[in-house]
Order: C-alpha cells, then structure tokens, then sequence
C-alpha cells in the first residue's frame, strides 16, 4: 500500500512522546480513536479513506487534559486484520516508535488550552496597532493589560491567557542572520492580575514544558534573578531541578522593569538545551549555539519610585511569554526557526519563485531566503491590521520592510513575478502563502486578501521603477567613496548628505543604503544624515524593546474615580455628582467664574469622543430654586481616559461648582442630532462605497463632527464622477426608503458571525453593540445614530482626493449641514449670476457703442456653452433669465 504521511503525531495522556506512528496505509481502519494511559491502541477492521485521517491532526487531541477526558468517556475495543497497523501497535508496545514533529498550530492551540483548564479566560490577540501613545506597534503579550498593571482600569478577571501577535524591527538587521531574530513573531502567555503568584507560575510552566510538550527534564536550564532565593528554592526544592542548572543571574538579564518608574520585578526563564554532552562547566546560557531561551516568567511585584527605590506593589501580576516559533523550533526538531512549519513554507514558496532550492542554497542565499519569509509574515498582518505604507510612523514601517524584501528577492534572482510576468509583482505571490497560514493566527486576514495583495503590489511596483536608478547610483557613490579613501588612505565613508539623497530622490531607506554600503566595506556618515532628516530618522525606528509603564499623573488622579456610566444612547439630560474638578492637571476642590476646568462625573448623557465621532457639546447646572441656578459650566468637549472614565472639558461661565455638588447635566440636542445623522451617513457610504468600487475596500479612519462627516479608505485610484455620483444615489435612496435602524448588544464572535464589520482602529471587548440598517450595513459601533433613515435628509459629497498612498478621503455633509451646503451654494450661484448679468450688460453697451453686435453673438455664446459644461440646470435657468 502507498504511505501516507500525516502532518503530526498523537500525544499520549502522559504528554511528551508521540505513541501513535500511524499506519503506512492509503486506507485506515475506520474508528474514533481512543489512547488509553496504558498506551494500547485499539482500531476496528473497517475502512475509511484519506480523507477521514486529515481529522487526526492537532485539533483532535489538542492537548493532555483533553486527552484524558476523552479516556474518561469513552471505551474501546481493540480488532484488526491489517498486518500494518499490526506490526505499528507491536512496535509502539516495543517502544521503538519515533516521534513525528508536531505542528506550530497544535503548539498554540495546547498552550491556550492548559492554561484554559487552569482557570485563565481564553482572550484574543490584540491587533498591532496599539491603543497606546508609548509604542508604535503592539511589541508584547502584555501590552493590552498594561492598564491593568498599572491600576489605572480594574480587572475584568483574575487570570487569562493569549496567543498575541508581536512586531518588533529594532533587531531587524539579525534577521535571518541568526536562528530566533524575527520582526513578526507570537508570544504564548499566561497573566495573573493579583490573583496567583511565583510559585503557581514556575510549576505550571514547569508541568507545561515538560508534562504537555514533554521536553526532557534534563535539558532544561532556568536563570533567576540573583537575589531572588524565593524563586531559586522553589525551582529546586519543589520542581526538582539541580542546583548546577540554576544560573543566578544579575539585573540587566533578570530584572524587568517598565521605565525609570513604574512596575517592575524580578524575572525567571527556561532555557532548552541543545547540546548536553557539552557538561556543566563554564555554561553560557547567552551561548545562542548551546541554549535557547524559550520562556519567560515575569514576577511584578515592585513600584519603582524616582528615588530608584522599590516599594512593594499591593497588588503582584504574573506577566510571561513563551515564543511560539522558538518552541516549534525544539519540538520539530529543526536547527532554526525559519525551518519550523510556521515559516518554511513562505521560504518554499521563494525558493521556488527564485529557482533556489533552500536545501542546496549556499548561506547567503539561505539568509535572503530566511529575510523574506520573515519579512512576508510581518507585512501582511500590518497590512491586515491596517497599516499602509507611508513615510511616517507604522506606514514607514511597512514601506521599510516591502522594499527591503523587494531587494532581497532582486538580490535571489526573483524577477518580475517569478512566474514570467516581467512587469509584474512577486510580494503577491508568496503573501498569498502567508495568508494560507493565518486561520489559526488571524482568521479575519483571509477576508482582507485582496486588499492586501493589491497594497502590495502597488507598493512593489512603485519601488521597482526607481530601484533600479537608485542602485546604479548607489554603485557610483560607493565606489567613489572607495576610490577617495584608497587616496587618501582613510576609511571609506558615504556622506550623510548622499544618503539623504538616495533617501529623499531615490526612496531608499537609509538601513537599506547602510546594508548595501557595509556588504562594499563603507561605512556611513550617520551625524550627517541626521542632521539632514532628523524627523524621517526618528520615524526609522519601528518599535522599542521595552514598554513604557510609568504611573503617570493622570492614573493618580484617577486612582479613586469609578467608571462613568453612559446614559447618552437613552437620554439628553440627567442628574449625576461631580467626583472630581482637574485645573491645569491638578485635583482641585471648586473651581469659579471663568476658569477651565475638567470634571469627572459619576454618569453622564455625554458622549466621550470614540468611533470617530467628536464629543457632545451642552452645560452642566447647578440648582438653586425653581428655573435658578447657582453655577453653570458650558462643555465644549468630552474624552475618554484610564478606561472608561469621561472627562468633560469646559468654562465656568456662572458661580462656583464644587466636588460633591449634584448637577443637572444637559447635551446640546441639535448638535448631538447633527453627530447622530453624520455617523448613519457614514455607515451607508461604506456600504455604497463597497458596493460602487468593490468589496475589498475597508475604512482607514473617520471623522464624524457636528458640521460634516470625513471617511478614509483603501483605494488605488481617483473615483471618477459617474462612481461618486452612483455612491451619492445609493446613499440617498436609502435615506429615503425610511429604514429604521436595528441596534443590539451580543457576543464578539456572535457579531463577527453575522457579519458586521469592525470600525477601524477600535478595541473591543466580549460584548458589542451592533448597528445595522437591515439589508444595507450592519457595524461595530457604540457611537451614536438616528432611529431611521429619513433623518438624515439628503447626502452630499463635497471632496473626493487622496490623502497617502493608496488612502482615499471623502468629506460629505448630511441632515441640516446638507441643507446649510445647498443653500449657501444656491445663494452663491444667485449672487454670480448676478453679477454676471451686470458684466454682460456693460459688454453689451460697449460692444453697441462700437457696432460690434457679432462680438457680442459670439461673447454669449460663450457663456452659455461654459455654463453648460460647469453648472447644473437651475444656473442655466437662472443665467437665461438674467441676461
């Protein structure tokens, strides 16, 4: 019979080695499999196909526990006529079976699930784009928790537990170059929000390592930071492991801390080790070739304060982080991580594009290889999550990472699109591996694929057309440079000026140029480049490795205040007590007469800026008597901080407020409903938009103000009259079909199910607010809207143009903003065809003065035919009237 491979093995319930081998046969005996702990397999004798043992992949037996309890709930009995699976069950009883490597996906999934059966909640990865002002891209597991750690929001559970996406690209000159470096990666981990402790921490990390994924025990190292005896005792005297591969290690290896103040603590890590027989003496576990370190435990137990003194936190975290590749590498057996599953089918890919098988690829190659596939991972999920290239911030990012793939592969010999296309895009090609990879990551980059794949494309092609130049400049100045310094007998060095040249004329990032000038053996005049583009350097700079978690002052004086609570989706106008009044960032006790303040209050009618949309406008009174009132502050704008507590921002225009005192607070009705038509309108030009240019085109950003509405999207071109004028149409045909709009509160996953489309940019928790307007759009939105349709009126686009690369900007009006624009530009039109008239009428009588009738025949005819081709009809009628 033929053999089949299958992509993994079957765990026991003991954890660790592989005891299912799985017949080499094309055809299976058909059961459901069950693996007793004594290790007996037991297969009925009937037949099923193929197809049927794709199901006994990592998602069968996830891990040990699940494993177990299957044992507990079913019963098996063991017949078998194949001579096959015979000789495999009398192998595995013989314990001569070899252990088949186990897939990135299983890893994952086991990790989540161990920790699940522990009591963490299972929560999702957050995007890359951080809802925080200290980092550019998400660059840790903890980074979605930080206000948790920080005290400035409360816990929602004690516990939990992520798979999250991480970029990094401060080490991107290593990629490839070493075997764990990587700009896109995952980080495994398990939280504890003063819940659990150390001693929890290290046993489950140490019954994970080697119980679930059964990694030898005497391979495993730990480090701890040096004084930490706590953590030392309970590594040996409770998890067992010899004093000799316990590393006391000081505080620039084991001390984690968040900035120059803020939560800190000492750390403990596992290392895996490759080479044994190397003994215990003079051990390194820096040494990269010997030891990887593949999980890190985080005890955040310390406040460091501006002395540099700690205090002890009231509340101790866990915050850890194991590498998913780093342990895929070690449990499939490979010598790095690019050749683990997770990545090396994205090196295939290239492989095949470039004609460079990886195996017989010399190490160059294999390091250009290894960038890409790198590189590829990191590009995508950014561009899924939103970020386009540009050449500032994330954008820059992006564009950085695209050209230096699109080098690397020039570099392999990849050409056009690999596939005989000279013209054409290669990016594509392997990102389409890529996203065949993302369902267990990113389910949701599968529906972004075609706008990814068109971002990529544009962005190649568009760095094609001036590379090649650039190069060939590159070249000259390069071997100028060479040339002098052999002269002159110094180093050989590029100026800064020259670089920023190749930077701003060619669009060479300055790490591409410095790659290219050390590979000739030039260095690069770095003072000078930056003092020619101080700003765009800055930008270079993708990500830091540390996150900044310092107890700042807005988490002070925030510290007591509850959440606010919203009453603005049922009411305009409420009663609520004033917590506290902020002056000038400092907590006061009244404020009076004509000073700003910022009040926190205990609920409010308010509505916070969010989704785009801008803060309510209104007053809050004081009561004195019947229509009378002690003070009144006028609110010009409401933020969201530390959470969800609402600052309103605003004057005192009468009396004195004061914490504690009850006020009456009061939106601005009429504003509130101009913000309420814009965000419906908003929502029905993205569902005209998809509609009018194609689905794959998603929102960039918003802005829903009281006087127009704003909306960013992918799009590669201008939208041309007739497009814009059929998206004006739709819009206005289902303003006037009358909807009513469908509002409900459900389930993340129970949202996404449906079909509703997320807001760009926005964090969301297990519950949703879904805004739909049956048959037409349907969003995650908690902003605020009109009850149906026919309130917004009439919907005008008034600019359409491009903002960045492959971004698009529309600015319409709606409702009465709509009514202001028709009337302002009717009495525009009225007041030049007024004047109009006059000028034709003092032509007229000078072209008669000098008998010039036929000039003036031809002067009118003018007008009309410029008035034809540039005004709409009602001008036509009124310019006829006028003359």
């Amino acid at each position: 019979m033929e053999s089949l491979k299958l992509p993994q093995s079957l765990f026991s319930s003991h954890g660790g080695k592989a005891i299912v081998p799985l017949p080499t046969s094309s055809l299976l005996p058909k059961s459901t499999f069950l693996i007793y702990p004594n290790r007996k397999l037991a297969l009925s004798t009937d037949f099923v196909t193929t197809a049927t043992v794709a199901l006994l992949s990592a998602n069968m037996f996830p891990c040990r526990h699940c494993v177990v309890k299957q044992i507990r709930s079913m019963q098996f009995t063991t017949r078998s006529t194949s001579a096959s699976v015979q000789s495999t069950v009398d192998e595995l009883m013989e314990g001569k079976s070899k252990d088949l490597p186990v897939s990135g996906d299983s890893i994952r999934h086991r990790f989540i699930d161990f920790y699940a059966s522990r009591g963490h909640k299972v929560l999702p990865s957050a995007s890359l784009v951080p809802d925080d002002p200290t980092v550019l891209l998400t660059i840790a597991g903890m980074l979605q928790f930080k206000p948790i750690f920080l005290g400035q929001v409360p816990r929602q559970v004690p516990r939990a537990t992520t798979a999250q996406r991480c970029i990094r690209t401060n080490d991107v000159e290593n990629v490839g170059r070493t075997s764990r470096h990587h700009t896109f990666f995952e980080m495994l981990g398990n939280f504890s929000f003063g819940d659990y402790f150390k001693k929890e921490a290290i046993r489950w990390a140490w019954e994970l390592s080697t119980v679930e994924f059964g990694l030898p025990a005497d391979r495993l190292w730990i480090s701890v930071f040096e004084d930490d005896n706590e953590a030392f005792e309970i590594w040996h005297d409770e998890m067992g492991v010899p004093v000799e591969r316990i590393k006391r290690m000081g505080e620039d290896d084991n001390f984690w801390t968040s900035g120059v103040t803020g939560p800190c603590g000492p750390c403990s890590e596992i290392y895996y080790d490759f080479h044994p027989e190397r003994g215990y003496s003079d051990t390194d576990l820096n040494d990269d070739s010997r030891f990887i370190e593949f999980y890190n435990l985080v005890f955040m137990e310390f406040n460091k304060k501006d002395d540099g003194s700690l205090e002890p936190l009231k509340q101790k975290n866990i915050d850890t982080g194991l590498g998913l590749e780093r342990m895929a590498r070690i449990l499939q057996k490979v010598s790095n991580n690019y050749e683990t599953d997770l990545i090396y089918p994205i090196i295939e890919k290239t492989s095949e594009l470039a004609k460079v098988p990886y195996g017989l690829a010399d190490d160059h190659s294999k390091l250009n290889l290894k960038i890409i596939g790198d590189h590829l991972r990191a590009i995508v999920y950014l561009i899924s999550d939103g970020v386009v290239p540009s050449n500032i911030g994330r954008g820059y990012v992006v564009r950085r990472l695209i050209r230096r793939a699109v080098r690397t592969g020039r570099m392999l010999g990849i050409k056009g699109d690999g596939q005989g296309n000279l013209e054409g895009a290669f990016l594509p090609v392997i990102a389409g591996k890529v996203i065949e990879l993302s369902t267990h990551i990113n389910p949701d980059v599968k529906d972004r694929t075609p706008r990814i794949l068109e971002e990529l494309k544009r962005e190649e092609l568009k760095f094609v057309q001036t590379l090649e130049r650039g190069e060939k400049y590159l070249d000259q100045m390069l071997v100028e440079a060479l040339l002098s310094a052999k002269a002159s007998r110094t180093v050989p060095r590029l100026s800064g000026k020259d670089a920023f040249l190749l930077y701003d004329t060619y669009g060479f990032p300055i790490e591409i140029t410095a790659e290219v000038a050390e590979e000739r053996g030039v260095s690069i005049d770095m003072t000078g480049f930056d003092i020619e583009m101080e700003n765009q350097r800055r930008q270079s700079q993708a990500a830091h490795s540390a996150v900044k978690l310092a107890m700042g002052t807005s988490a002070e004086l925030t510290k007591d205040v509850p959440d606010t609570k919203f009453l603005g989706y049922e009411t305009l106008s409420a009663t609520a007590v004033v917590e506290s009044l902020i002056v000038n960032g400092n907590p006061v006790l009244q404020v009076s007469e004509g000073s700003k303040v910022e009040v926190l209050l205990n609920r409010t009618p308010f509505y916070a800026e969010s989704g785009g949309q801008i803060g309510d406008h209104g007053f809050l009174y004081v009561p004195q008597g019947e229509n009378q009132h002690k003070a009144v502050m006028e609110i010009i704008d409401v933020q969201k901080s530390m959470g969800n507590i609402f600052v309103h921002k605003g004057t005192i225009r009468e009396g004195v407020l004061e914490v504690g005192r009850e006020v009456e607070a009061a939106v601005d009705a009429k504003l509130r409903q101009r913000a309420k038509v814009h965000h419906t309108a908003t929502h029905l030009l993205q569902s005209a938009l998809k509609k009018v240019i194609g689905q794959e085109t998603s929102q960039a950003g918003s802005l829903v103000a009281f006087e127009r509405l704003r909306f960013d999207f992918n799009f590669h071109r201008p939208l041309i009259d007739d497009e814009l004028a059929e998206i004006e149409r739709l819009v206005n045909k289902w303003v006037g079909d009358a909807t009513p709009l469908q509002t409900k509160v459900m389930p993340l996953a129970d949202a996404k199910g449906a079909g509703a489309i997320a807001m760009f940019g926005e964090k969301y928790g297990e519950e949703v607010r879904v805004v739909e307007v049956p048959g037409i759009s349907m969003e995650l939105c908690g902003g605020t809207h009109v009850s149906n349709t026919s309130e917004i009126r009439g919907f005008k686009i008034i600019s359409e143009q491009g903002i960045a690369s492959g971004i698009r900007r529309i600015e319409a009006v709606a409702g009465d903003a709509f009514i202001e624009y028709v009337n302002a530009r009717d009495y525009h039109m009225k007041q030049l065809c007024s004047t109009l008239k006059v000028c034709f009428l003092l032509l007229f009588r000078i072209c008669y003065l000098f008998n010039l009738v036929s000039t003036v025949a031809c002067v009118f005819r003018f007008l009309f035919l410029f008035s034809l081709f540039h005004f709409p009809f009602p001008f036509l009628f009124q310019f006829s009237n006028a003359v």
